[in-house]
């Protein structure tokens, strides 16, 4: 069987909102780390919101049959924790379609950033993550039609 997108074209267009949200648990000396902005590559909450946003407007272009959205909205929160650092991104479009995957790809970007900026305050005597991890990828919420 032959890949393809699901055919939208009979679908009205409504407002479409997605919220999702993960998380990236790190050693407590990282996130100390994080709040007094001592990172080498730069401060880990601004560089996952901006990665947030980019992430939800290439999804077209990483995530397989994917539509190409007019996002109105990108909305990225970044929490540090006592153990880690939380995102949350809401997504919001006029659309024929939902823009899940638009809000889980944006918080997935988001983690993978916050880990590469921390990477090496993270490893081992041997080179390895025994700490890190990136946890709980889900939709938090989703409203078609402003319901």
């Amino acid at each position: 069987m032959p890949f393809a997108q699901v055919d939208i074209s009979l679908k009205p267009v409504v407002s479409r909102e997605a919220t999702a949200a993960g998380m990236i648990k790190l050693k407590k000396e990282t996130v100390d780390r994080i709040r007094r902005k001592g990172l080498e590559k730069g401060d880990a909450v601004e560089i996952a919101t901006l990665m947030a946003i980019l992430g939800a407007k290439y999804t077209p272009d990483i995530v397989a049959l994917t539509h190409r959205l007019g996002l109105e909205k990108v909305r990225p929160e970044v929490k540090l924790l006592d153990r880690g650092m939380e995102v949350t991104v809401t997504v919001k479009a006029n659309a024929k379609t939902g823009v899940e995957m638009e809000a889980l790809t944006a918080v997935a970007v988001a983690l993978l950033n916050i880990w590469d900026v921390v990477k090496q305050y993270e490893k081992d005597s041997s080179g390895q993550y025994p700490n890190t991890r990136i946890e709980s990828i889900r939709v938090v919420k989703k409203v078609k039609g402003g319901s």
